[in-house]
């Protein structure tokens, strides 16, 4: 037998010593609000300019739904131009964590991921519940975390806003926004050409068209195809996994008439192939008594467990899913009279996701077994902003939000079931389980920030959000089929995990507040200091899986409203002739009634519950240097401590829940928050110099370090996520030809093949699996914009 990573025989991770090149990474605005500043370029396409400048150029956001400085905004914010993750090759939103402060990003596949912010929105496949962060393109909410999970192409600029947001960007933004912004189309030809090849079978290419059709319509054009063999070898057949492809495109119409009004029309779609979301073996559990249960029964049922540090798995049935999404958005921007501004968003999405998941065994405790999910959402929202420069100004509007979700649950049980699941023989074996759940979400909400410019430097900020919202849902599971007659204790068990249920209708109403106050003082030009009070109320949720409903009653399935009250302090400044930026700020956040996901080992089933109230308090900093022409600096990091202060009703941890006589539930206060590492650090920076044969050679590296976390919500001793650090590094070279620049690349991910765990997942018997980073991985890159 094969036990993986006990306790004992964790490995012990430590931040190595790097020599000072190493830390010279990333490129100009990582996690700052301002980009190296550039001189014109020779090609058509601004965001392909060389920098040569030996300043750091202002950067505009609309944080506060108005187009302003970002060191003006008296909020903690990184922001990222799109230029930067381009040239760092950051184009999946799950590699956000190593570039900005107080963020994680639990992926496995599109269903279950989530973002967190301040170690606040770990909830992955919570299909009955909206995340904690809110995603936003182009002014569009994303219902779900995994419609983000494609490939960002022809980003213009993300913001990523720290703590509640509720005020502007509403939707049960509790933890905070990122503010993704892609690029519109333009008057002037552009065009752009890239890809890339890599180790494991990578294969990215991407291209851009943009120009004029007409003296008053533009047009823009993007698609991308990406596609990968895999980095986990599955020993069973030979076969790699976790690769597959991805493919989409994004084509946009700009009509603007005169400079007093345009209109903007997106259309997108995406769709995914693979075998993401492939766990490996973590660590098989507690011994109790002498037995490892997970070894034992492993054994039992015949399977052979391999090592998933070494990127193996043994698998014998598929693991795959698929994901199938598009959407569509009009914006238009009005400028009335006196210089007032009112802006209309109106968007639909749809989103289908399918996947087929092995049992982690090379025998059939599972044939396959998981969730499906399709769901639509349509928004509209209205907004007038009052004109800049007087003694107040504000911005106000409405919103609407509706949704309609589906979801089929299922586990096609193998004839080892009752020996891998414990259950008496003829339970679950050879048995198939069909469940499925749907929501109908409408949410309605009227909103208010002003400011009022009480002196030359003092500001004073109120908002207040007001929101309602409805959801009805129905939880059913058909009765199992298959398998053999049974009575007796097999039989309560196939009743209890796989029995016939119907929750009826389930309606759930909230009216929930949110409110902002805010008061910076500008000391100097170049020194802005706030302070900031926000409450923040995300709406409840349901669990769209039976669970325990049969026996607790369909009351526990709802889960109920998170509230959020934030303290800020902060300062934002510029030095040395706007070559050196730093900002900082201290937070406390008290959370109660926050929402989380739990495992029932009783029925193998994720669940959503409410666990009751959370503190977050730490500290941020970001800063940018210029210290010499053609070399930026950045370094950002956050010190955070998140921890439960109530959860007494807790799931306990296996090394608890298998021993005899275990308690139904465990008290985990004063524990750590799942998903959340108390040091989070971000080095970056990028040198290139200018030949006298026109060409730029370039060098860029990041180093991201985070602490140790809490792997999965029981606080088990075996499932922690040790610390980690990643390095990259690529260099290339910048020339002219005609009227384009080409660019060509070599880059190094993950340098020192650190083998790194993003997430940890909860699975049975005692057992974790998790989630490994990616392998070092050499690549090139060719780009050309004309």
């Amino acid at each position: 037998m094969y036990s993986y990573n006990r306790t004992s025989q964790r490995p012990t991770w430590r931040l190595k010593r790097l020599p000072l090149a190493l830390l010279l990474a990333g490129s100009a605005g990582w996690g700052s609000s301002y980009a190296a500043e550039s001189s014109p370029p020779p090609a058509a396409n601004p965001t392909t300019q060389a920098q040569t400048g030996d300043k750091l150029q202002t950067v505009t956001v609309t944080a506060r739904r108005r187009e302003e400085s970002a060191q003006d905004v008296p909020t903690p914010m990184s922001v990222l131009s799109g230029q930067t993750l381009e040239s760092q090759r950051v184009y999946r939103i799950q590699d956000l964590q190593q570039l900005v402060p107080s963020v994680n990003v639990a992926y496995m596949h599109a269903r279950q991921s989530s973002v967190s912010i301040r170690g606040l929105g770990n909830n992955p496949a919570s299909d009955g519940l909206e995340g904690s962060v809110g995603l936003y393109i182009d002014n569009v909410y994303l219902g779900r975390p995994g419609m983000a999970v494609f490939d960002l192409m022809d980003i213009e600029q993300m913001e990523v806003l720290r703590g509640p947001q509720g005020t502007l960007f509403g939707k049960n933004t509790t933890a905070g926004v990122i503010n993704i912004s892609t690029r519109a189309p333009s008057f002037d030809l552009e065009r752009s050409i890239e890809t890339s090849v890599g180790e494991d079978g990578y294969f990215q290419t991407k291209g851009t068209i943009s120009g004029p059709l007409t003296d008053e319509l533009a047009g823009r054009f993007s698609a991308y195809r990406t596609r990968s063999d895999g980095d986990i070898k599955n020993e069973y057949d030979g076969h790699d996994l976790n690769g597959g492809s991805r493919q989409g495109f994004r084509g946009q119409l700009l009509y603007k008439p005169n400079e007093s009004f345009n209109l903007r029309w997106i259309g997108d779609y995406n769709e995914e192939d693979s075998s993401a979301g492939t766990r490996v073996l973590y660590d098989t559990g507690p011994i109790i008594n002498g037995r490892n249960q997970y070894e034992t029964r492993a054994a039992a049922a015949g399977a052979t467990l391999v090592n998933g540090r070494h990127r193996k798995v043994n698998l014998d049935d598929d693991q795959r899913v698929t994901v199938f999404q598009g959407g569509t958005s009009l914006e238009a921007n009005w400028t009335l009279p006196s210089d007032f501004t009112l802006t209309s968003v109106s968007a639909y999405r749809w989103w289908d996701f399918t996947p087929r998941n092995d049992d982690g065994l090379n025998v059939p405790a599972a044939y396959n077994s998981g969730v499906s999910v399709e769901d639509k959402q349509w928004s509209q929202e209205f907004r007038l902003a009052s004109p800049k420069g007087g003694l107040f100004d504000y911005v106000l509007g409405a919103y609407y939000f509706g949704s309609d979700l589906t979801n089929k649950s299922f586990t096609y049980y193998g004839p080892q079931a009752d020996v891998w699941n414990g259950t008496a023989p003829g339970a679950l074996s050879n048995v198939t389980s069909i469940g499925d759940g749907k929501i109908r979400t409408d949410s309605f909400a009227l909103f208010a920030q002003g400011t009022w410019h009480l002196t030359e430097r003092l500001d004073f900020t109120a908002g207040v959000r007001g929101t309602y919202e409805e959801k009805s849902a129905r939880v059913r599971r058909n009765a199992p089929v298959g398998g053999v007659a049974v009575s007796g204790p097999a039989a309560t068990q196939r009743r209890g995990r796989t029995g016939a249920y119907d929750s009826g209708d389930l309606n759930q109403y909230s009216a929930t507040p949110s409110g902002l106050l805010n008061l910076s003082y500008r000391f100097t030009d170049e020194l802005l200091g706030y302070a900031t009070l926000s409450h923040g109320e995300k709406s409840g949720g349901v669990n769209l899986a039976v669970g325990s409903a049969p026996v607790a009653g369909a009351d526990s399935l709802l889960v109920g409203t998170e509230r959020a009250n934030n303290a800020e302090l902060g300062f934002k400044s510029t030095w040395w002739n706007q070559r050196l930026q730093f900002n900082a700020n201290l937070f406390w956040t008290q959370v109660n009634g926050y929402q989380t996901n739990a495992y029932d080992d009783a029925n193998r089933v994720q669940y959503l519950t409410n666990a009751g109230s959370v503190r977050s308090r730490g500290i941020e900093f970001d800063s940018s240097i210029v210290p010499l022409r053609g070399l930026t600096l950045n370094i950002n990091g956050s010190y955070n401590d998140v921890r439960y202060q109530s959860y007494k009703d807790a799931p306990c941890p296996p090394e608890v829940s298998l021993v005899a006589g275990a308690p139904a539930s465990c008290d985990l206060s004063g524990h750590q928050v799942v998903g959340a590492s108390k040091w989070i650090g971000n080095l970056n920076g990028e040198y290139k110099w200018n030949l006298s044969n026109g060409f730029e050679p370039y060098v860029t590296g990041s180093y991201a370090f985070r602490s140790k976390a809490v792997g999965t919500v029981e606080d088990s001793d075996y499932g922690q996520i040790p610390s980690y650090a990643v390095v990259n590094f690529s260099t290339g070279l910048r020339g002219n030809y005609e009227q384009g620049q080409w660019d060509v690349s070599l880059w190094l991910k993950n340098a020192f093949d650190k083998t790194y765990y993003t997430t940890l997942w909860t699975a049975a018997n005692g057992g974790y699996e998790g989630l490994l980073g990616n392998p070092r991985t050499l690549g090139v890159t060719g780009r050309y914009d004309f």
